[in-house]
């Protein structure tokens, strides 16, 4: 291994680092691992389909470890989460189908469009927190009808979350709220599930095609770990809105460049 390799594996432990801490604190975390990851590819011979899945396998025990985080809120919501386990696990395996099915050079067209997509949501994402607060001291009350539009859109979420998966947080609390579900605990235990459920199942298939980097996964995932330990830590510390603008302004250079050089 020489020094070029060397100094790349830092980068990408040190974007998994910012990633978690970023997930721990904001959201958004993959617009930073995820680009990380495409620009080690192209030097490396990883394709940007098995950079996506690798950034998915390396983001995962960050999730899972958020779990427990809101182990109190999703026993007690045990009934909607196995509710939401249906579509989230179907569309996961459906969106990861849909990658492994997809041709590499028409997922690099795609990749720029998904970079911006997610940016501009994370970018919106003020208005979703408030979306999911409003009411929050009311009951919950969801109505069959709340039951079937939380189903349905879960399962387009959920299929966008085992293709690409930056955003798919964002999108599954303002579901939860247009449900009927008030209390923002219970949205974030119920979010970050799903989330498990999502990643887990496409992380599986993933690993069935032989598209995840695994050395590469394990040290982004060590880094992701120790990004989101550190940040629970220091986060009232931390200015939400600089780390909010700091993802918002990589997401769209990013996404600028992927589109100049694909067009």
């Amino acid at each position: 291994m020489n020094f070029s390799d060397l100094v790349s594996l830092a980068v990408l432990f040190l974007a998994a680092l910012a990633a978690g801490a970023i997930n721990s604190i904001a959201g958004g975390g993959s617009l930073i691992s995820f680009p990380a990851l495409l620009a080690f590819g192209a030097t490396h011979g990883i394709s940007a389909k098995m950079a996506n899945a690798t950034n998915n396998a390396a983001l995962v025990p960050g999730s899972v470890a958020g779990v427990f985080g809101f182990w109190a809120e999703v026993k007690r919501s045990r009934r909607l989460v196995a509710f939401i386990a249906i579509p989230s696990i179907v569309g996961g395996l459906l969106g990861a189908l849909l990658l492994s099915r997809t041709p590499e050079e028409v997922f690099q067209k795609l990749v720029p469009f998904l970079i911006l997509f997610a940016t501009l949501l994370f970018a919106g994402r003020d208005y979703i927190n408030k979306l999911t607060r409003r009411g929050a001291a009311a009951d919950d009350h969801i109505t069959r009808a709340g039951g079937l539009f939380g189903f349905v859109f879960q399962l387009i979420i959920a299929t966008y979350g085992g293709y690409f998966g930056a955003g798919q947080s964002l999108m599954m609390m303002a579901v939860f709220s247009i449900m009927g579900i008030r209390d923002i605990h219970e949205i974030n235990g119920l979010k970050t599930a799903s989330a498990v459920m999502i990643n887990g199942v496409a992380l599986i298939f993933f690993a069935t095609q032989g598209l995840i980097a695994w050395n590469i996964a394990l040290w982004m995932a060590g880094g992701a770990i120790l990004g989101g330990y550190f940040a629970a830590r220091i986060s009232k510390r931390i200015p939400q809105k600089y780390l909010r603008w700091t993802v918002i302004g990589v997401g769209l250079a990013v996404s600028a460049i992927l589109f100049i050089r694909a067009f």
